[in-house]
């Protein structure tokens, strides 16, 4: 019989897992882990996970991201879901697990969320820990975007210094549906941050406020970022600017924006900046322009020519996703990541290589 080790995983980090193949003399297959993925499922309808899971032992499915909650839910194979090997799993017949076709949203087209108080995915959500050997197509790194940018941070941490560091950015910066503070994506990567560095002082301040954009995140600099004296800003803006015309921000003004920001954090506090994009929210709300890519784009290219480091959370966003639903990964079902969409955010920070 073959046996299997898990690699330790870092605050949900997808970890290598060593397969020792008896048959084959020692032959290892290396395969990685996804850690809570989550997923809607509809009546008896398949859904896909990312990648097609490994057999090798039981896959948990459950109602909350992190297990072992109060309130967590294990669903049983068979009962409550069938999961096949391709990766696409679906509600058993009579199975526990929440029907999304009952969800306020689902089949709604053009749907205004203003008019469906108490929208949501949260209750729907089931998610799944799995190991896969698939290989995931990352994003390109770009070395010259990412940590050769933050000279002076990796300095400080490397020195063992006070690092203070801000988040700065919308609703979804400010944490909006993480099920915990610790589950934000920019509080995984300051843990990541002080188990590398475990001599620095790491200290982030969340400085972002929901529901602005730009223009809004302009007004509140001082007070946000720049009176908190930090050594590197998070920047994250795009997902109400790319909205519909009245309410949202131009693709040249959103950079026109981004370049300000940055020359005023830059001449008030010296701080390293980091500009990271957003991904696309659910195609059928009303008030997005559906054109995230180009802000996405826009963002990298002020970070590419102010010479700024770049976290690209589009293009992991779209790779992680390709296989599933947008709603798969929406707690508010509209413009909000879950739990796992904040992981996907914190992957794109790591990236980085800080």
């Amino acid at each position: 019989m073959c046996n299997c080790r898990w690699l330790g995983a870092l605050l949900g980090l997808t970890a290598a897992l060593v397969v020792n193949g008896c048959a084959n003399r020692g032959s290892r297959v290396v395969a990685q882990r996804q850690t809570g993925e989550s997923v809607v499922l509809v009546g008896e309808a398949p859904a896909n996970l990312a990648f097609a899971p490994l057999r090798s032992e039981p896959i948990p499915v459950r109602s909350t991201y992190r297990d072992g909650l109060p309130q967590t839910v294990h669903y049983q194979p068979g009962q409550d879901y069938l999961l096949d090997a391709s990766g696409q799993i679906r509600r058993a017949p009579g199975s526990r697990i929440p029907d999304f076709g009952t969800n306020m949203l689902y089949g709604k087209e053009d749907f205004r969320h203003d008019q469906f108080p108490g929208f949501g995915n949260r209750g729907f959500f089931v998610y799944v820990d799995y190991a896969h050997r698939e290989k995931w197509q990352r994003p390109p790194a770009n070395a010259e975007l990412g940590v050769a940018r933050l000279p002076k941070t990796r300095q400080k941490l490397e020195a063992g210094e006070k690092v203070r560091i801000v988040a700065f950015g919308d609703s979804i910066t400010a944490g909006g549906d993480a099920t915990e503070p610790g589950l934000i994506f920019w509080e995984r990567w300051a843990g990541a941050l002080r188990v590398k560095y475990s001599r620095a002082s790491i200290e982030i301040t969340n400085g972002a406020t929901g529901g602005d954009a730009t223009v809004q995140g302009l007004q509140r600099l001082l007070e946000k970022v720049l009176q908190q004296k930090p050594d590197l800003v998070l920047i994250g803006f795009g997902m109400n600017d790319h909205n519909r015309e009245g309410y949202g921000v131009p693709l040249d003004k959103f950079a026109e924006n981004l370049r300000t920001m940055i020359g005023r954090i830059r001449a008030d506090t010296g701080a390293e900046i980091v500009l990271f994009s957003a991904f696309p929210p659910n195609p059928k709300w009303h008030f997005g322009s559906h054109n995230m890519q180009a802000y996405a784009e826009a963002t990298e290219r002020v970070a590419r020519e102010e010479h700024c480091a770049f976290a690209d959370v589009y293009h992991y966003w779209m790779s992680l996703g390709a296989r599933k639903k947008p709603e798969d990964l929406l707690a508010n079902n509209i413009n909000h990541p879950n739990d796992y969409g904040h992981w996907i955010y914190f992957q794109a920070l790591q990236a980085i290589g800080l």
